[in-house]
């Protein structure tokens, strides 16, 4: 990185890119949240499934993302693996209110966990507990206790309750996730120095 590059990141007139993987198990409302981080006059009005994914970004204050919004139906998680390798974090949506699918979730987030291109990599990874604003949903704690997250030792990992239709919990998270990287990019600076 030149010294004009590092000047103008430092102004804050240039932000430093990242790729962020949305993945989650369909209906979880990973496309709401994204969309909810949109600039107001880019959002949707309204939000259908995915199919396949969506490539959609908005920006932090020193961070600009570019978010693979990836569709969580059965036939298309096999795409996930694909983008792996060129992402920075991972946010990964839960429908707290769908106890039934929460194994299934489980399951999907140990199968990432696990492969060979995210396993050694010290990548964040942010939980969004959504529709908390239904009746029966479980507490963010109850799903972190389902995912068996306190057993993921070797990322640093984050879970918010969230209600992606109202945008409650999604700065939180956002800026937890903004924190992660910008450390981790000071840090290999630091080792490139």
């Amino acid at each position: 990185m030149g010294l004009l590059d590092k000047l103008s990141l430092w102004l804050g007139i240039r932000k430093k890119e990242v790729n962020v993987l949305c993945l989650g198990l369909d209906n979880s409302g990973k496309t709401t949240i994204i969309n909810h981080l949109k600039p107001t006059n880019t959002q949707a009005q309204d939000v259908v499934p995915t199919i396949g994914f969506n490539i959609e970004k908005f920006k932090t204050s020193t961070l600009s993302f570019t978010v693979f919004d990836m569709s969580g139906q059965t036939r298309y998680r096999n795409l996930w693996e694909h983008y792996y390798k060129e992402s920075q974090a991972i946010i990964f949506v839960v429908d707290s209110g769908d106890k039934l699918r929460m194994v299934v979730a489980k399951e999907e987030l140990d199968t990432l966990l696990n492969h060979q291109d995210i396993r050694s990599r010290r990548m964040p990874v942010l939980f969004f507990a959504n529709k908390i604003d239904l009746r029966d949903a479980m507490s963010s704690v109850k799903v972190s206790q389902l995912l068996c997250l306190e057993s993921i030792k070797d990322k640093p990992w984050h879970i918010c309750a969230s209600d992606a239709v109202k945008g409650e919990g999604l700065q939180e998270g956002v800026e937890w996730l903004q924190e992660q990287i910008t450390q981790s990019y000071q840090s290999n600076e630091e080792v490139n120095t």
